[in-house]
C-alpha cells in the first residue's frame, strides 16, 4: 500500500496530556488499555530483527474488547513488513490479512484492536496507517501503541504509550487527525509472575544468565515476600495508631476485607498443619526423584541389552 507524500498533505498533532494521567478529553478518559508482557517482548524481538535501514517497525495488535469497546486487553501481536521514506510509505497489507487469518485458527476469540510502532515520537505517516486500522476495527476505535526502544523516556517503563485518534478539520480527512493519549498498564497473570521475576533477577548478574530455582527455594521466596508485606502493613497500622500518619479510608477497607476472609486458626494448630503439608510435599518430591532415577537406570539397562 504505497502512499505518496506529494498527494497527501498531513496535519498530524498530539493532544497534550494533563496532570500526568494521560486524560485529555471525555472521549479518551473512558478508554483503558492493558497490555500483556508477551506483547512487549514480541515488539522488542521484532525491533531487534529489523533490517539495517529501518528506523522503526510496525505490527498488528490483537486482543479482546469489552461490549462497549472502551476496555481493551492486548494479548498478542504480529509484525507487518513495511518500508517508509520521507516521500512515501509502503505497508504489506496482504501479509497483515494472511497473518490474521492464520492467527484466528489458533485463537479465534482474539480480534484486531490496533497497531504498534517503535519510537517515542509520531511521524508524518502515523495518521494514514491509523486510518487503515480504524477501518479494520470499525465500529470501534483503533489503539495505537508506541514503545521507546531508545529508552529516552524515563517517566514510564519502556516508554510504552497508547493513543486513540480523533479526526480534525472540516471536512475531516483520513490524513488529518489528533492522537489522544489514553491510560495504559501492563497486566500479567499469576502464571507469568514466576517467569517475569526470573527475567528481572538477571539484571544484577554480569553474564545475564540465571537458572530455574527449586521448589523449596520458590517456597522460601514466597514466604519471605509474604513476611515483608505483613511487616509493611503492620508498620502502616502502627503509624496510624500513633498519629504519625493520616489514616486512609481506602486502605482501611482493603485491610478489613482481607482480614475478614482469613480463617481464625490457633498458632500451634497452624504450625502443625503447615509442617504436615510441607512433609507431604517433600515426600512427593522424593518419590518423583526416585522414579526419575529408576527410569534412567532402566533406560541404560535396555541399551546394554
Amino acid at each position: 500500500m504505497p502512499i505518496d507524500a506529494a498527494t497527501s498533505a498531513l496535519n498530524l498533532s498530539i493532544a497534550p496530556a494533563t496532570g500526568g494521567t494521560g486524560f485529555v478529553t471525555p472521549q479518551s478518559r473512558s478508554f483503558t488499555v492493558s497490555v500483556n508482557p508477551v506483547v512487549l517482548f514480541s515488539i522488542l524481538d521484532h525491533y531487534l530483527r529489523r533490517q539495517e535501514n529501518q528506523d522503526r517497525v510496525i505490527g498488528t495488535l490483537l486482543g479482546v474488547r469489552s461490549e462497549n469497546g472502551n476496555e481493551v486487553e492486548v494479548r498478542n501481536c504480529f509484525p507487518v513488513p513495511h518500508n517508509e521514506t520521507p516521500e512515501q510509505v509502503e505497508v504489506d497489507m496482504e501479509c497483515h490479512r494472511n497473518m490474521f487469518e492464520l492467527h484466528r485458527k489458533v485463537n479465534p476469540k482474539e480480534l484486531i484492536v490496533g497497531w504498534y510502532a517503535t519510537g517515542s515520537k509520531l511521524n508524518q505517516w502515523n495518521a494514514l496507517i491509523q486510518d487503515f486500522y480504524s477501518r479494520e476495527v470499525a465500529p470501534f476505535q483503533a489503539i495505537h501503541l508506541t514503545m521507546d526502544t531508545n529508552l529516552q523516556n524515563e517517566d514510564k517503563l519502556l516508554g510504552v504509550k497508547t493513543y486513540v485518534s480523533s479526526p480534525i478539520g472540516i471536512p475531516a480527512k483520513p490524513e488529518n487527525c489528533m492522537f489522544l493519549p489514553i491510560p495504559c498498564d501492563v497486566k500479567y497473570f499469576d502464571a507469568e509472575r514466576s517467569g517475569l521475576n526470573l527475567l528481572a533477577s538477571t539484571m544484577n548478574n554480569p553474564d545475564r544468565a540465571t537458572s530455574l530455582i527449586s521448589d523449596m527455594d520458590n517456597l522460601e521466596n514466597a514466604i519471605v515476600s509474604v513476611q515483608e508485606m505483613l511487616e509493611r502493613v503492620n508498620g502502616y497500622v502502627h503509624k496510624v495508631i500513633n498519629g504519625e500518619m493520616d489514616p486512609n479510608g481506602t486502605i482501611g477497607r482493603f485491610l478489613m476485607d482481607t482480614i475478614s476472609v482469613v480463617p481464625k486458626i490457633d498458632k500451634t494448630e497452624f504450625e502443625k498443619m503447615f509442617n504436615g503439608h510441607l512433609q507431604d510435599m517433600l515426600m512427593v518430591v522424593y518419590l518423583a526423584n526416585i522414579t526419575r532415577t529408576q527410569l534412567g537406570i532402566a533406560e541404560r539397562l535396555q541399551l546394554l541389552v
